[in-house]
């Protein structure tokens, strides 16, 4: 008996043990699409490990932007999550990626896309520099204005949409990527 209550004991003491270590080997790096994000690797091979961004990966890869994305940058990528792409009326998705669809799929992913390395900090110093909001100049030529709303970054699309920035500033070796809620359209 005795031995039993020692070896039970000492599952207890190295279950307690690895339950402690696994809250202390928490990953400096943050998480999207319950992925690790590595600032060492660029925005697509972290991109296709995002559970929450298939349908993104799925669409830049469609309109032809693998190497674009793969490049030196730096760019600044709003990322819309599959729930974001949900959001957009039936049959969009679907229609988006057909073929002959590819110059209006590419528009729409490159309007989610700003040049340079813009981290939440340097958005919300462009917004306050903007008395309140910034204008951004997107890859596909288009404008984004960001602002601050409820304590988050908004973005404001062409058509009058809003997107919220839902996770900021996940550094890539060529860029940021913040995770947006809402898929935002050009004029």
């Amino acid at each position: 008996m005795t031995l039993f209550r020692l070896t039970a004991a000492a599952l207890v003491l190295a279950a307690t043990a690895s339950v402690s270590d696994a809250g202390h080997h928490t990953s400096k790096n943050p998480m999207v699409g319950g992925k690790e994000m590595f600032p060492t690797k660029n925005i697509i091979e972290n991109a296709v490990n995002s559970a929450d961004h298939t349908t993104l990966v799925a669409a830049v890869k469609a309109a032809g932007l693998v190497e674009t994305l793969q490049g030196p940058g730096p760019f600044t990528v709003f990322a819309p999550t599959n729930a974001a792409f949900a959001k957009l009326p039936a049959g969009t998705v679907d229609s988006l990626l057909k073929p002959e669809m590819k110059p209006t799929l590419t528009r729409v992913l490159t309007y989610h896309v700003v040049a340079g390395r813009w981290s939440a900090g340097d958005l919300m110093k462009k917004i306050q520099d903007g008395k309140g909001t910034a204008e951004l100049t997107t890859v596909a030529g288009g404008k984004l204005w960001a602002m601050v709303k409820n304590g988050k970054v908004v973005l404001k699309d062409e058509k009058g949409g809003m997107s919220t920035v839902t996770q900021a500033d996940v550094f890539q070796s060529n860029g940021v990527i913040h995770v947006v809620d809402t898929v935002v359209m050009p004029g």
